[in-house]
């Protein structure tokens, strides 16, 4: 299965690695990072679902806080 990684900002400081991977289960989760102090994480997820998981998650509440999410993009130099 090929994969795509997730941009998921303004995560709660109290959002776990586990609830996001159940909070973005239907997509079908190979890996989270989130990225510690930062209000932010990574996804990875089933690159077939990755235009349906950005559409369904972006503006959904998850600990009181409204996700933006979106295909992350190489980090640039």
């Amino acid at each position: 299965m090929a994969t795509k990684r997730l941009y998921v900002g303004n995560i709660s400081y109290s959002t776990t690695e586990n609830g996001l991977r159940e909070t973005f289960a239907a997509y079908d989760v190979t890996d989270v990072k989130i990225i510690e102090g930062r209000g932010f994480a990574f996804v990875e997820i089933d690159a077939d679902k990755l235009d349906e998981a950005v559409t369904a998650m972006n503006g959904k509440e998850v600990d009181g806080r409204t996700l933006n999410v979106n295909e992350a993009r190489p980090r640039e130099n």
